[in-house]
């Protein structure tokens, strides 16, 4: 098959084989040779070309994240834990909501704090109105998922508190750039994306998500755990019923 990424990253710059050979010094057949063969340069030669083509190394030779490299890359990704979600500090949950510029991303059951102690209502407004995307998954009271986690932690309040915190973002949904949908998927961890940031709130049997901790993730190229939470967040928004304004 050969090597797509880098024929495609090179199209994207509109660099042919010739002129990806010239700028890197380098003939045009070693350039032919990574395209057709998928053949994988030396690291000055990698570095060098991934910085003409504005992509990272392991986006163009994705072999190189195997074994320890991909582990180093995803442990860097790690920023902070806390041992519960209280111990979060407000400021850190503001800070990341405010440098926010392309995506916001939620999925919860209720997540009432995020309403009641966060302003998020407001917040969800403001950033719409500068263009930021905002998605948010809130549980369906009626689900099985959602009744069963209500009885699990004894939190019996669960679903009614799912209707009132989509209640509070109602005001905010006037925006194109503001979806809501209901889920009533199992709820392994709560995410809340942030950009390239992101809270992670483990969820354990029988203990409330307040009581559980929280990873402070922000991505990393060639790690892992970022993408791997994103996809979970891509997988429930497909199956979620969208709410309609």
């Amino acid at each position: 098959m050969g090597n797509e990424r880098l024929r495609g990253a090179m199209n994207a710059a509109n660099l042919t084989k010739n002129g990806l050979a010239e700028q890197a010094e380098v003939s045009t057949k070693t350039v032919e040779r990574w395209i057709t063969q998928d053949r994988c340069p030396h690291p000055d030669m990698r570095l060098r070309v991934a910085r003409l083509l504005n992509r990272d190394e392991t986006y163009l030779w994705p072999e190189l994240l195997t074994g320890s490299r991909s582990a180093a890359a995803s442990q860097s990704e790690l920023v902070q834990i806390w041992p519960t979600r209280p111990d979060v500090p407000h400021e850190v949950w503001r800070t990341l909501m405010r440098q926010a510029t392309s995506h916001i991303d939620i999925l919860v059951y209720a997540g009432g704090f995020l309403v009641e102690s966060l302003d998020f209502v407001n917040v969800v407004k403001q950033k719409a109105a500068q263009g930021v995307e905002i998605r948010i998954l809130l549980g369906k009271p009626e689900a099985p998922e959602v009744l069963k986690r209500a009885k699990e932690e004894g939190l019996m309040s669960l679903p009614e508190r799912c209707k009132s915190t989509k209640e509070y973002l109602t005001g905010a949904t006037d925006s194109p750039n503001v979806q809501i949908a209901t889920h009533g998927t199992p709820l392994y961890n709560s995410i809340y994306r942030f950009d390239d940031s992101m809270l992670v709130n483990t969820h354990s049997y029988g203990a409330y998500a307040a009581k559980s901790p929280v990873q402070h993730l922000q991505h990393v190229p060639g790690g892992q755990l970022f993408n791997y939470y994103m996809e979970s967040f891509e997988t429930v928004w497909k199956l979620g019923d969208l709410e309609v304004g």
